[in-house]
C-alpha cells in the first residue's frame, strides 16, 4: 500500500490517479499510523510553502516524515519542504536534504512551466529512461544543487530536479503530469 500524505496540497489526486492507471493500491491520509505501516510513502505538492507547512506541523507531520524509513518520493512542494529553508514565506523546511530552495530570478519567465528535459539522471527513479527526458515542471523556486542532486535541469539557471538522500526520494517535477517518463519513474519508485 501507498500513502499519500494529505494536507490539501493541490495535486493529491492527480498523484493518486497515476497510482490508479498502474493499478497500485493507495490511500490519501494524514493519520500517523496509517502513514507508518504503509510500504512507500508519496508527499506530493502544489501550493505555498509557509502555509503548507504550518498544516504539516498541526499534524505533526512535519516530525513523522523525517523519520519515516521506507521509501518516501517527494514531488515538487513536497521536495522542497524536505528542505532547510526556502525563500518562499521564509520557511524553514524538515532539514532531510541540508540545502536551500531559491527564487528564480526574473530573468525569464516565471514560473518555470512546461516541458523540459532532464540531464545528469544517476538514481534509480530513472532506470530504462533515457539519459535526457522530458518531464512536466511548475515552479517559481528551485533547489540549489548540492550532493543530493540526481539529475539537473536548466532553466534560467541549472537547479536540482532531482535528490536522493538514503530512503528519501524527490522531484521538483510532476511525474504524474509527465506522460510515459512520468510513469516509469512512478513505477521505479514503487519497485524500490
Amino acid at each position: 500500500m501507498i500513502a499519500i500524505i494529505k494536507y490539501n496540497g493541490g495535486n493529491v489526486n492527480s498523484v493518486q490517479n497515476a497510482l490508479n492507471r498502474l493499478n497500485v493500491d493507495s490511500v490519501v491520509t494524514d493519520d500517523p499510523e496509517q502513514i507508518l505501516k504503509a510500504d512507500k510513502v508519496i508527499f506530493p505538492g502544489v501550493g505555498e510553502a509557509s502555509s503548507t507547512m504550518k498544516l504539516l506541523k498541526e499534524k505533526e507531520l512535519d516530525l513523522l516524515i523525517p523519520g519515516l524509513i521506507q521509501p518516501v518520493l517527494g514531488i515538487c512542494l513536497g521536495m522542497q519542504l524536505m528542505c532547510k529553508g526556502n525563500e518562499e514565506g521564509d520557511t524553514e523546511g524538515m532539514g532531510i536534504f541540508d540545502i536551500n530552495v531559491r527564487k528564480f530570478p526574473a530573468k525569464d519567465i516565471v514560473p518555470h512551466m512546461g516541458w523540459n528535459t532532464v540531464s545528469g539522471q544517476t538514481s534509480p527513479l530513472f532506470s530504462g529512461i533515457e539519459k535526457s527526458g522530458d518531464v512536466y515542471f511548475v515552479h517559481s523556486y528551485y533547489c540549489e544543487l548540492s550532493d543530493y542532486t540526481t539529475s539537473v535541469c536548466d532553466y534560467i539557471l541549472p537547479f536540482s530536479a532531482s535528490l536522493q538522500k538514503d530512503n528519501f526520494y524527490a522531484v521538483q517535477f510532476h511525474p504524474e503530469k509527465s506522460g510515459m517518463v512520468g510513469n516509469q519513474i512512478i513505477k521505479n519508485f514503487i519497485n524500490l
